[in-house]
């Protein structure tokens, strides 16, 4: 009985030590470059495109897609500094990620920062196959700093930034 359990215990010790890894949270310093919008999320880019529009953007508009596997770091962090504009939270299905369904059929949170300088950008945490919580801690008039946490998306997901069509994008799909 004791042999059994031995396995039973390193089981449970590798998933408690998974975990723990999975939600880990480093410290992240910004990069001091003016103007530049920074990834609200580690992971690979999978898509970037002009949008005409988007239920997220209702204009012209640049969408930089960042797929989080559950190797990547899950926290999100708040792309440029402004003000907390809007915050539309959806129920939704859980597709993979990566697919290009999931960002308006699966469940997701959408929130639009509104810069000192009256641009607008809007930055979606979509939930994945596996991915069943979506974490924001923001609310709508909140002053944000750029590289701010401001949530999470737990066990692989996707984040979508939508930027002004004369935003220069330079990033690229990989």
């Amino acid at each position: 009985a004791v042999a059994g359990m031995g396995f039973l215990v390193l089981l449970g010790l590798m998933a408690t030590g998974f975990t723990g890894w999975f939600f880990r949270d480093p410290q992240r310093t910004p990069p001091d470059v003016n103007g530049a919008v920074l990834s609200p999320a580690d992971g690979k880019i999978i898509k970037v495109e002009q949008l005409d529009s988007s239920p997220h953007y209702p204009e012209r508009c640049n969408r930089v897609s960042i797929f989080m596997s559950v190797l990547n770091v899950h926290v999100n962090r708040i792309p440029f500094d402004g003000t907390i504009s809007g915050i539309q939270y959806n129920p939704g299905k859980f597709f993979s990620a990566n697919l290009d369904k999931a960002s308006l059929e699966n469940e997701y949170n959408a929130v639009t920062l509104t810069t000192g300088r009256g641009k607008r950008i809007c930055f979606v945490q979509i939930a994945g196959l596996i991915a069943r919580r979506i974490i924001c801690n923001l609310t709508v008039g909140d002053r944000v700093k750029k590289g701010e946490r401001f949530g999470m998306i737990c066990f692989g997901s996707r984040v979508d930034v939508f930027l002004p069509e004369r935003a220069r994008v330079q990033v690229e799909t990989g």
